[in-house]
């Protein structure tokens, strides 16, 4: 006999949960015959509330804010789809560094791990379902957007399991507080992939698509009727939180029930029809469900009351979608493979911190475009009398530049066209300071330094848990980290641990990174240690030719 029973439950003085303060409770549930405790779960949960309006956006316990979000696929590099919780909880500390205050689970249901640490560490979610719905969509085996597509997907089992995975989403993840909104769809409406719509012949379409309107393609009227059906189904198990989707063709969808079946509409890379569709539709909340890197794309959300938020393609370099050979994978998140922090980051950083930030680096002359200026490393390794151009990220009004204690770069103010500040500089040796100002006081400042030749190796457990994250980094004599090196680094274990692999976070590299040797990237490299369970110390060494090497040893567990 099954029974359903409910219970109201009061919480006096209980404190809201929310990004700054991520306060939890344990629910404890007791099932009982008599005396007798049958059964028994604890059970993490949270308090907050959440609102969504089409003019003001999104609402955390009353207070408006914009949601920084990043999409996140589901892979850790070397280590594939298995991500101990550890690696995780690295990553995800890493990107609240940045600014970030929300995720996307693109496109499917995540490791249950990742909720718990979101509710741990104050990140919102954005919880997805699916990829495709009842026809299968282009998958580019070949290379990223190259070759001929396949078709292989979830398409085939949608009907008969897709209301019931929705639901399963649901009732597994509903005790989240992290969890904002249930999206059921990602890019299911890309025009001709696979639905099509007559509006695809008008001249005035503008948006990309293959081709015009196809008669022997699925009508895209088709997707208001799915849409209706899944929101029901996340409905039926949680009324609390808004049905949402991440619409790729918004043009052609318009014509369609799809938006209106949503409560909140994503919009994928067009952000051109923010203003005009809240004109149109006065009454649909809008978000950036999915965006590039750009400063227009972050200045569309932030200039405007009504735009909640957007999530960056992506938070982190995962793999699949690579590009021409040699590519393991996708390379546009704010972090690489290894989950250390590349130039983008730091410049996303400076949009969205809260507190004042600053990072410089250099690029070599004739390499001064836009998306040079936003990946500029952290380097001062140049030829003498080089003209090199130097640039700062900082949310400051002004940045200047100091070369041995000399001011090079006189102080400049914040561009908003561009979100970088720059000087060229004359080449010298030595230690380049750029300092923020606000009000002309110094607010922030970061360091940079010419290195020697590589020396030695440096080593630091970055990691918590069962898993040690060793980031080996390759110095020189003064310990001055060499942000060009690249040497093969070995890795020698005593006692008893695994090795799940060596990352270097190099999308190039295509050797194999589950044995004990890899080259560092960017003068550092990742190392995944597993100890065994009830073993004693284990005793790492890295090594490499020609430069001194470190032990590390991992305590008992």
């Amino acid at each position: 006999m099954k029974k359903e029973v409910s219970v109201a439950l009061k919480v006096p003085g209980a404190r809201a949960w929310s990004v700054a303060s991520p306060n939890l409770y344990t629910l404890q549930t007791t099932v009982q015959k008599g005396k007798a405790v049958l059964d028994k779960e604890l059970t993490s949960v949270g308090f907050r509330i959440i609102r969504f309006d089409p003019d003001n956006g999104f609402a955390l316990n009353g207070e408006w804010m914009k949601l920084k979000g990043v999409c996140l696929h589901h892979d850790a590099g070397v280590l594939g789809a298995a991500v101990p919780r550890p690696v995780w909880e690295r990553r995800l500390k890493t990107l609240k560094t940045l600014g970030c205050n929300a995720v996307r689970t693109s496109h499917n249901p995540a490791n249950p791990d990742l909720y718990d640490l979101c509710d741990e560490l104050g990140l919102l979610v954005m919880d997805e379902g699916f990829d495709e719905w009842k026809h299968p969509k282009r998958k580019w085996v070949e290379g990223w957007n190259v070759g001929t597509p396949g078709f292989d997907g979830y398409a085939p089992n949608f009907e008969e399991w897709g209301e019931r995975d929705m639901a399963d989403l649901v009732l597994r993840d509903r005790r989240h507080p992290s969890i904002i909104m249930w999206s059921i769809g990602n890019e299911v409406d890309y025009p001709n992939d696979p639905y099509s719509h007559p509006v695809l012949d008008t001249a005035t379409f503008g948006q990309k698509a293959y081709g015009g309107y196809r008669k022997d393609a699925p009508d895209a009227m088709e997707l208001g009727v799915i849409a209706e059906k899944l929101a029901k189904v996340v409905k039926t198990h949680d009324t609390t939180r808004p049905v949402t989707a991440a619409l790729a063709g918004v043009i052609m969808s318009n014509y369609t029930g799809y938006p209106g079946a949503l409560d909140v509409a994503g919009y994928n890379y067009t952000e051109n029809r923010y203003v005009q569709d809240h004109k149109t539709y006065p009454k649909r909340i809008i978000y950036g469900s999915e965006n590039r890197h750009d400063f227009a794309a972050w200045k569309a959300v932030r200039d405007s009351k009504n735009i909640f938020g957007q999530f960056l393609w992506t938070g982190i370099d995962y793999l699949g979608e690579s590009g021409p050979w040699p590519s393991r994978g996708f390379y546009s998140g704010l972090m690489d493979f290894g989950g250390f922090v590349k130039p983008l980051g730091y410049y996303r950083r400076s949009l969205w911190a809260e507190e004042p930030v600053i990072y410089v680096g250099a690029i070599a002359r004739g390499r001064g475009s836009r998306g040079q200026m936003t990946n500029a490393p952290a380097l001062w390794n140049f030829e003498a009398g080089d003209t090199v151009r130097v640039v700062a990220y900082t949310n400051a009004a002004q940045a200047k530049l100091l070369l041995n204690g000399k001011e090079v770069g006189a102080a400049r103010a914040h561009d908003d066209a561009t979100g970088v500040i720059f000087w060229d500089v004359a080449y010298q040796p030595g230690k380049l300071e750029a300092v923020a100002l606000n009000n002309g006081a110094a607010v922030a400042n970061m360091t940079i330094q010419t290195s020697g030749r590589p020396f030695r190796l440096l080593a630091t457990n970055a990691g918590s848990g069962d898993v040690a994250q060793v980031v080996v980094t390759v110095v020189d004599e003064e310990n001055r980290p060499v942000v060009l090196a690249d040497n093969n680094i070995t890795c020698t274990i005593e006692g008893q641990a695994k090795l799940p692999g060596l990352e270097g976070g190099d999308n190039t590299d295509m050797g194999d990174y589950t044995d004990n040797k890899q080259r560092a990237y960017m003068g550092r490299l990742l190392a995944y240690l597993q100890p065994a369970q009830k073993a004693g110390a284990v005793k790492v060494t890295f090594s490499s030719p020609y430069l001194q090497p470190v032990t590390l040893t991992l305590p008992a567990r």
